[in-house]
């Protein structure tokens, strides 16, 4: 489709950039997630925006499943697709531009002052014919975009849509799979994390229950990468995230977070006692050897835990309170070997 920012014509550094992000995406290969975090990051810094978004339409919803600067620790949020700006865009294909919104009447203002924007442009994510999602750029001031950032900000979506292409050529259903799971280890990654964290928080204290949160860190894993390549170094996260897999319960969600990161959500948990006794379980399921190409490699992992309420309710909290938990094992696990 034809817009009328076709004709605009971002600079040469821009163009450059764009061409680099083709290139780094080419390395993610069937990394849906990875490209859509890569994506925000990236437009974020060609448009000089606060924040970027990929929302994808799920439902009556728009669900955040990449974000970046401002809108970081959003990354899961769920807001209703009528009355936003980003439903609007799903709704007619078109590239949108709120100038300010506090006076434009086709947003969710409330959700723009959580966020923290005033401003903000979002253009269509398509895949099989179909309007997929957004991206969206947003700054904290109104005003804050030009024609050529929103030509920018159109051909890095056109990057995420042919991403889309080559993961899931025709089925749409098999698109939100791929956004939402790691590529390696075909675990959920940090968006569905993120996303089944705030369902899980509202979920516990609309019945009164205990949430518990794992943060789980792979010891060790650069000596495997140093000393038999990097293929030793995936199937070691790969074999790790099966063992803790395997020892969680059927309620649970084991996620990859990042590069030796993991993250479990423990809904129905009595205790912080309890969350510690799960979390020393896959510690010693994953601390046994495991065999790569004919060598028995070593496998360490620390872990840390919270649990709602007696943490925390927020989520960033949480998080924060099994991280610090988590570095704390790590460090007691050096003063062992030493």
């Amino acid at each position: 489709m034809q817009t009328a920012f076709n004709n605009v014509v971002p600079d040469n550094e821009t163009l450059l950039a764009i061409v680099r992000a083709q290139t780094e995406i080419a390395k993610l290969g069937l990394d849906l997630g990875g490209v859509m975090s890569f994506v925000t990051e990236r437009v974020q810094q060609l448009t000089r925006a606060d924040g970027a978004v990929v929302e994808l339409a799920e439902g009556d919803e728009m669900v955040y499943r990449a974000s970046s600067g401002i809108a970081s620790s959003l990354l899961g949020l769920r807001l209703k697709r009528t009355g936003s700006l980003s439903g609007l865009c799903v709704e007619t294909g078109d590239i949108l531009r709120c100038e300010d919104s506090e006076t434009d009447p086709r947003v969710d203002r409330e959700a723009c002052r959580r966020v923290g924007l005033r401003s903000m442009i979002v253009t269509p994510l398509r895949h099989a014919d179909t309007t997929v999602g957004v991206l969206k750029v947003v700054g904290a001031a109104a005003n804050a975009f030009t024609d050529e950032n929103i030509r920018a900000l159109e051909l890095m979506s056109e990057l995420i849509a042919a991403a889309m292409f080559h993961a899931a050529r025709h089925a749409t259903s098999e698109l939100y799979y791929l956004a939402t799971r790691d590529a390696l280890t075909g675990l959920p990654n940090r968006a569905l994390f993120y996303d089944r964290l705030r369902q899980a928080i509202q979920q516990a204290q609309r019945a009164s229950a205990t949430l518990g949160i794992l943060n789980l860190d792979l010891n060790d894993l650069k000596p495997i990468n140093d000393r038999y390549g990097h293929r030793a170094g995936d199937a070691a996260i790969r074999e790790a995230a099966l063992r803790m897999n395997r020892t969680a319960r059927c309620s649970d969600t084991v996620a990859r977070v990042g590069g030796d990161e993991f993250a479990v959500i423990l809904p129905g948990i009595h205790s912080k006692e309890d969350a510690e006794r799960l979390g020393m379980r896959m510690v010693e399921q994953v601390r046994e050897p495991f065999e790569f190409e004919g060598r028995a490699l070593d496998l360490d992992v620390s872990v840390g835990a919270a649990v709602l309420p007696d943490d925390g309710v927020e989520m960033t909290t949480l998080i924060d309170r099994a991280d610090q938990a988590m570095y704390e094992a790590k460090r007691m696990r050096k003063m062992e070997r030493t």
